[in-house]
């Protein structure tokens, strides 16, 4: 086997966006040279240039750049790297791409090419997850033709959820509540999971009612040592793709805490796994759970896990691909206060969420105590249909969950993107409705019971009480504003006033 290095100093960046610049900034303050590659229309981009170095590697769509092992590989030679860190999307969980990388003779920060081809494998994940005790929901195993599929239905029972065997991210998915929508259904996830992953694998697993989307982060180093770092609340999703997160949730408590956690750190143990990784379950009404996958890579949504524990998840990869202990133990993490993360996208909550492109002509990010933006994007930066609409995500931190609410609140208000359709109104929108800020929600929440207005449900006592308090709250802070109003015609506050008051930002 090729012999990789682990003291290196300069890092090829194989993607592009807010992850990049996120990278980028972590090898920075750890002292470490930086690589960028950009397509044709990402030449201006900003992750091209906040690194040291940054070469071209083609056309703009990623078949033709971000996708092309051959390609980052002459860059990295040519720059002379001596790792190379995926990010998430493109290459990052692609055992042949962390292979390539160690026959090159680069580190590659994530896990082996073995973990990574085992937890690819969804009926050897599945398998791997019972081996330890973990539940897995019921289903088939991939492949094996429509007829057969089509049969195996009739015993797993209806409502079920065609998936695609090679892939994820709501991309050859689709469910079905109708024994005569089955082979339409088997048609259409077949042909997207073939255009996106490149294999038109699927198999069927049964829908669990009123679930939560829950997932676990965890840490493994090759000195033996796997932690997790709590769990991430992801149930507030459009087409299985995830909009808002947070950390911790409010559904989980101690003792499932315990065991789903305990669960995370026995699969990731059995397949030997190094660097980052997220276990993925689904949590039914009565809180019994099941794995659902697992990401080989950093998550989109590890900002929020950041702000309650403290860790740098980026440098511990950093830390652990170079063959050293992570900064904390076990003993170390406590989730402290409460994180809410908004995605960002570029596109239009009024009009079916259609994708949006064109310049921004103007950017303004919030900012203040407990606020966080990682983005990718500034005003003159063109965005093209080329690549996903995620521009930015924003990450408020409180000592409550109420406070961060608040905080995210105060900070939407204040975020500027103009020049195209973002979804800050969906935002603002979804964070006032009721079920929102009681944590009455599941994995249907969005598509099947939230509309752009406010929710006007009856509440319980106990709810009322504090979301009367988060009111309030609010409602001080509005006389403030009401009051500079007055001293001041020409304030900012007036137009940001007033443009609250037509329920949306530009």
């Amino acid at each position: 086997m090729t012999e990789v290095p682990t003291n290196f100093n300069k890092i090829l960046v194989a993607n592009r966006g807010e992850i990049a610049v996120r990278v980028i900034r972590a090898c920075r303050e750890l002292g470490l040279d930086t690589v960028a590659v950009y397509s044709d229309v990402d030449r201006e981009a900003l992750h091209v240039r906040y690194a040291d170095e940054a070469y071209h590697i083609g056309a703009p769509p990623p078949s033709e750049s971000y996708l092309c092992i051959d390609k980052l590989l002459d860059v990295a030679k040519r720059a002379g790297v001596e790792a190379i860190h995926p990010g998430y999307g493109f290459l990052s969980e692609r055992a042949d791409f962390a292979q390539a990388c160690i026959d090159a003779g680069i580190a590659f920060i994530g896990p082996r090419p073995d973990a990574i081809r085992a937890m690819g494998d969804k009926l050897r994940a599945r398998e791997i997850a019972k081996s330890v005790g973990m539940p897995v929901i019921p289903g088939t195993e991939p492949g094996g033709g429509n007829g057969k599929l089509i049969e195996a239905a009739k015993k797993i029972g209806y409502p079920l959820m065609v998936k695609a065997a090679a892939g994820g991210g709501g991309k050859g998915m689709r469910a079905v509540r109708r024994a005569e929508d089955l082979p339409a259904a088997l048609g259409i996830a077949h042909r997207e999971a073939l255009n996106a992953f490149g294999d038109g694998t699927i198999y069927l697993e049964k829908i669990i009612e009123g679930a939560r989307h829950i997932e676990i982060q965890i840490l493994a180093d090759t000195h033996g040592s796997v932690i997790h770092l709590g769990e991430r609340e992801c149930s507030l999703q459009r087409r299985h793709q995830k909009l808002v997160e947070e950390s911790p949730s409010m559904f989980v408590d101690d003792d499932l805490r315990r065991r789903m956690t305990e669960a995370a750190i026995a699969v990731a143990k059995m397949v030997d796994y190094v660097n980052a990784g997220t276990i993925e379950c689904l949590v039914d009404k009565q809180k019994n759970f099941y794995f659902l996958e697992m990401n080989t890579r950093i998550q989109v949504e590890h900002p929020v896990t950041e702000w309650v524990t403290g860790v740098d998840i980026v440098k511990d990869q950093i830390r652990i691909a170079r063959g050293r202990r992570m900064s904390h133990t076990q003993n170390d993490i406590t989730m402290k206060g409460w994180a809410i993360e908004c995605r960002i996208n570029a596109e239009d909550p009024f009009n079916h969420f259609l994708p949006s492109a064109g310049a921004i002509t103007s950017y303004f990010t919030p900012s203040g105590p407990g606020v966080r933006v990682d983005h990718g994007v500034y005003a003159g930066y063109k965005v093209t249909p080329y690549y996903d609409s995620l521009l930015a995500k924003l990450i408020c931190y409180g000592d409550t969950r109420p406070a961060a609410l608040l905080r995210m609140r105060r900070a939407l208000e204040e975020y500027r993107i103009m020049g195209l359709q973002t979804n800050i109104p969906f935002h603002q929108n979804l964070l006032d409705s009721i079920r929102f800020m009681s944590g009455s929600f599941d994995t249907t929440f969005v598509e099947e019971r939230f509309a752009i207005e406010q929710d006007q449900n009856e509440l319980e006592p106990g709810i009322a009480a504090i979301l009367a308090t988060i009111v309030a709250h609010r409602d001080h802070q509005e006389a403030q504003i009401a009051q500079q109003m007055n001293r001041d015609p020409h304030s900012n506050w007036k137009w940001s006033y007033r443009e609250r008051g037509h329920g949306m930002l530009l």
